[in-house]
């Protein structure tokens, strides 16, 4: 009899285990005009190093950071917790082939902007890091999600 109770309790405390995670997964995802937001962010800070100005370089810097962290405070009020980029799990490659692809893209619009004085480069290097890092949000989540999803 005392082993079928225990059972049975360790049943229920499993399914509210599941029930809780299922819970914390439908919060996860973010709606889509974060990814865009945090793209448009990567692109400011980006591309006005190709305007060339002290002043502008500055105020992108401010902009970038209070935006980037004005989207993690709102994550963090809309679902109650923030997950660090490189947690352990299928995350880390996403996390990993953003960070590859921006730094080859920075890479290549330094060298043009400023060896081969190709102006526009660093505007270009924007744009792709920020689509790149918008997608990259959302793989990231949906990676997250799925994690979560199958309890790992």
């Amino acid at each position: 009899m005392e082993n079928d109770a225990t059972a049975r309790d360790a049943a229920a405390q499993l399914a509210t285990l599941h029930a809780d995670r299922a819970a914390v997964a439908d919060r996860a995802m973010q709606p889509w005009w974060y990814d865009v937001a945090l793209g448009l962010l990567v692109f400011g800070l980006l591309a006005q190093y190709s305007l060339d100005s002290d002043w502008l370089s500055t105020a992108a810097s401010l902009l970038f950071v209070a935006g980037i962290a004005a989207l993690a405070s709102w994550y963090r009020r809309r679902t109650g917790f923030w997950i660090g980029g490189l947690r352990p799990g299928r995350t880390r490659r996403a996390i990993w082939a953003w960070g590859v692809l921006y730094v080859v893209v920075l890479l290549a619009a330094v060298w043009l902007e400023n060896v081969r004085h190709v102006a526009g480069a660093m505007a270009v290097a924007g744009v792709v890091s920020g689509v790149g890092a918008a997608l990259a949000s959302r793989w990231w989540t949906r990676l997250f999600v799925a994690d979560l999803r199958d309890g790992r």
